[in-house]
């Protein structure tokens, strides 16, 4: 029918203007189509669809049932086009005073995750490591890792490193990868309150050995019982993450918190969810550092109220006091907030799921935890992580803090199964410790 169509049109046309002018017109439009395939080519289809939109935040329940997938390949580099990669076509063209924002993408606009030409290029302007550690996991020559490892890469996000045109390549990402269904006049005023770090979020001891060593504390189940606070604590620096129940628990979690690691939504919900355990706030150190994961929308409007020492004046946590949350420990020279290239990063090389090809694809991104431990590896000379999943989760509680043995939780946004297989096979590595309860080796001190 639409062959049909054109050739009338054809016919039509020839019959009442001058061949001249018909050859100026196809030549005009075969210009014009030339010009646009390139962008084309770029972007992946919008193709609206509907789905039900899930609750948000980073626990989203499916079910309670253990589920075993078949986790996509370690180490696995995102597909590509094959096309070469324009970096200029990342950006609006133009003066960065000049740019005018593009138009805000909606999620419900693609069905899995977008692939753009330039998903996997990130900022590389992280301040080089110093090289006095010799058994550094930097210096692996495990070529698997090598080859994916970004030492370099921009970490934390602040006022310096943001502008339109960041803006735009960054709205191409669903959050927390970038600002995709975001408005700039939402965002931007938060962003803009952020200092630039004045110094690396972790440096060697004084009169140590020239090693940063540090243990990375998660809440599993595998904890409870296991004796390993004093090796915990034994670290430089030790990172928590979420709930981090210690009173009560430090002969099997340590007392230490060096680096706290959390959302809006995590160390508000802590305060409910693990409360029946004694907890009463988040880590609270002399002299502690936090770092923010931000997620969503809601991040970035904690960020303001908390950046400004003022209520929350907009959004879901409308005239909450986020300074009260740190217990008088916050300080805007020991607060990092983490880059959406990292967080990309982190997904795309080593936890990209098979369920990012689904119709929850927005929703699916690597554990609070995980990104606790991808900070670690980047900031770390050696990394031991306590309260991960290992092989045999199903003989452990959810939570350390349980007295009674419940099934590990499996949420929709999460693949804790090829997160459990990441962890063990940078553990058989030796590029991180895993601390596990198999029997199969004899656990040593760092």
């Amino acid at each position: 029918m639409g062959n049909i169509f054109f050739c009338r049109a054809f016919s039509f046309t020839m019959r009442k203007i001058p061949f001249v002018s018909l050859v100026l017109v196809l030549a005009v439009s075969f210009f014009l189509f030339i010009l646009s395939w390139e962008n084309y080519e770029d972007e992946s289809n919008w193709e609206v669809f509907s789905r039900t939109k899930l609750p948000r935040g980073e626990d989203t329940l499916i079910d309670v049932v253990q589920r075993i997938r078949n986790p996509s390949r370690l180490f696995g580099l995102p597909t590509q086009t094959g096309r070469k990669i324009n970096k200029t076509s990342i950006y609006s063209r133009g003066n960065v005073k000049n740019e005018n924002l593009i138009p805000i993408m909606d999620l419900s606009s693609f069905k899995k995750l977008p692939q753009w030409s330039f998903e996997d290029i990130y900022n590389l302007d992280a301040p080089p490591r110093p090289k006095t550690c010799p058994q550094s996991l930097h210096n692996t020559k495990d070529k698997d890792f090598q080859k994916v490892f970004l030492p370099n890469i921009r970490m934390f996000l602040h006022k310096d490193n943001i502008n339109i045109r960041e803006w735009n390549r960054l709205s191409h990402f669903n959050n927390p990868f970038g600002f995709m269904g975001m408005k700039y006049k939402d965002v931007m005023p938060a962003v803009k309150l952020i200092p630039k770090p004045k110094e690396p979020l972790l440096l060697p001891k004084p009169g140590g050995d020239g090693c940063i060593h540090c243990a990375v504390v998660g809440t599993g189940g595998i904890l409870n019982g296991s004796k390993m606070g004093a090796e915990i604590d034994a670290h430089d620096y030790v990172f928590r993450v979420n709930g981090a129940v210690i009173d009560g628990y430090e002969e099997d979690v340590g007392k230490k918190t060096s680096v706290y690691v959390h959302t809006a939504h995590s160390i508000r919900t802590s305060l409910l969810v693990f409360q029946e355990y004694g907890y009463k706030s988040a880590p609270h150190d002399k002299g502690i550092k936090y770092v923010l994961i931000p997620e969503g929308l809601r991040d970035f409007q904690w960020l303001q109220g908390l950046l400004k020492g003022d209520k929350v004046s907009s959004g879901e946590y409308m005239e909450e006091e986020p300074r009260s949350y740190y217990s008088g420990q916050f300080s805007e020279d020991r607060f990092y907030v983490l880059h959406q290239d990292f967080l990309r990063y982190v997904r795309n090389r080593f936890l990209s799921s098979n369920d990012l090809n689904g119709d929850y694809w927005a929703f699916v991104r690597p554990t609070n935890g995980a990104f606790t431990l991808f900070v670690a590896l980047h900031t770390c000379d050696t990394v031991s992580a306590y309260g991960f999943m290992t092989e045999d989760y199903s003989k452990y509680s959810n939570y350390y803090m349980e007295k009674h043995l419940t099934e590990v939780t499996f949420y929709i946004n999460h693949d804790l199964i090829l997160e459990k297989n990441l962890w063990k096979s940078l553990h058989d590595k030796k590029i991180l410790k895993l601390y596990q309860r198999t029997g199969s080796e004899k656990q040593t001190s760092p």
